[in-house]
């Protein structure tokens, strides 16, 4: 099935770059044990400092290529990239305590030296780079916010998607996904409305399959399960 296409422009929305709200759950079940012990010795070495500009060697004490992903849930996909592009430095932007333990325990246990966590909102990071500084944008099932009066809750909307574009070099890829065809029809339409970006899609596969590059999370194995399509759109900027 192919993604549905965009026929409208979307309704004016409240700029979420001016809301600066995050909404959703910011913890779930206590942290104990190993979790804990994480979070207190483990985030605070690799966590992005609190204030100031950003750039790959204030983050990791050399030059190097940067990416981003925005909301990493328990991290597996950001840990994957990071094991499998060791010469690239990667931020995660996560305001659910429990998915920065999750992130903190694969850092653990590969010994991953090529990550920053900033445990809050991914705008205060994206507002701290320079431009073009990031070679990739990666965000992978945000909540959907079906409703429409939720729709300026989503990071996908011309304030952010701007940012992004700022930040990423000519040529970098801002990948997302979702299984939820009201949130893919949105992301469609502020996409293709944007003239930084190029869909990178020319057949089905290029939105269905799943790439060695790039595999499902957590979340979209759940989504597969229950028998929804999972759509990756991938954009390069031009």
């Amino acid at each position: 099935m192919a993604p549905p296409m965009p026929h409208a422009p979307p309704a004016p929305l409240q700029d979420p770059l001016s809301i600066r709200r995050l909404y959703g759950r910011r913890q779930g079940h206590p942290l104990r044990g190993p979790a804990a012990r994480r979070v207190d010795e483990l985030l605070p070495r690799v966590a992005i400092p609190p204030e100031g500009p950003l750039d790959a060697v204030r983050l990791f004490g050399r030059a190097c290529p940067l990416a981003l992903e925005i909301g990493f849930g328990k991290g597996e996909h950001l840990a994957f990239q990071a094991r499998r592009n060791p010469q690239t430095g990667f931020l995660g932007a996560e305001p659910f305590l429990n998915g920065v333990a999750g992130l903190l325990a694969e850092i653990e246990a590969h010994g991953l030296a090529n990550i920053r966590i900033w445990h809050g909102d991914a705008l205060d990071v994206l507002e701290r780079l320079p431009d073009a500084a990031l070679s990739a944008v990666y965000l992978l099932h945000p909540d959907p916010w079906p409703k429409a009066r939720h729709a300026k809750r989503r990071f996908v909307n011309p304030g952010p998607v701007g940012l992004v574009a700022a930040r990423l070099a000519p040529g970098g890829e801002f990948r997302m996904a979702t299984d939820h065809p009201v949130q893919l029809r949105h992301m469609l339409t502020v996409m293709h409305a944007h003239p930084a970006f190029e869909w990178l899609a020319e057949t089905p596969a290029d939105w269905q399959a799943i790439p060695d590059d790039w595999p499902d999370t957590r979340f979209g194995a759940k989504a597969r399960a229950l028998g929804h399509e999972v759509w990756r759109l991938a954009y390069r900027r031009r």
